[in-house]
């Protein structure tokens, strides 16, 4: 669900304050369906490692481009450009597949399918919204779906727990929307919540637009 710029921020829509920020990236979204087969997959690795910090089945996703903390102003205008990118685009065809780590202390699966068109997308996104005047740190994409954090001291168990979805192959499924998405890191004592600013439908096949994919 979409969400206005002050449920992500946390501050009013009319609070009159342009140095307010809020953390946005572009990102795609796997359907329900391809989400809730790899948590049926993760339940031993729940019960298993709970001091890990296990991201929510809703926070899922595929970050395409990360902005970093924008001025609250800065969101709107990217939003019909992307809207336009979207629309020129046709939905991908991906899955999930696997596990690892970054530096025994973030535990992934990995992504397969179309890689080569979602670098593409990814090298658009980004170009755009330079374009547009936001600049932010060039980083590699590593497709990927971030699902746990160790906590300090207990790298073992992300290691531990890559190694356990070596095996998994998701279902492939279709990627049909770009998201906008805002975060409210340092907003409050409590875990890290993502939310859609907004999203876009690709162009179906057909020549129509896309069905909707993720949450």
């Amino acid at each position: 669900m979409n969400e206005p710029l002050e449920a992500v921020t946390g501050h009013p829509a009319d609070e009159a304050v342009r140095a307010l920020t809020t953390r946005v990236f572009l990102a795609l979204a796997p359907p329900d369906d391809a989400k809730e087969e790899l948590e049926l997959v993760l339940r031993p690795a729940y019960d298993a490692y709970p001091r890990m910090r296990w991201n929510r089945i809703e926070d899922w996703h595929i970050t395409l481009a990360f902005l970093g903390e924008l001025p609250v102003a800065a969101v709107p205008p990217l939003m019909p450009p992307l809207a336009g990118l979207a629309a020129r685009r046709r939905p991908l065809r991906l899955a999930l597949r696997g596990g690892g780590h970054f530096d025994e202390r973030v535990l992934w699966t990995g992504v397969t399918g179309d890689l080569e068109g979602l670098h593409r997308l990814a090298v658009d996104v980004r170009t755009l919204v330079r374009e547009c005047g936001v600049s932010f740190p060039e980083r590699p994409l590593r497709p990927h779906l971030t699902l746990a954090r160790s906590r300090r001291g207990d790298h073992a168990d992300t290691v531990e727990a890559a190694s356990s979805l070596a095996a998994f192959t998701g279902r492939d499924w279709e990627a049909g929307r770009l998201h906008l998405v805002g975060s409210n890191v340092g907003r409050g004592p409590g875990p890290i919540r993502y939310r859609d600013i907004e999203a876009w439908n690709f162009r179906a096949r057909g020549g129509g637009t896309a069905e909707a994919s993720g949450s």
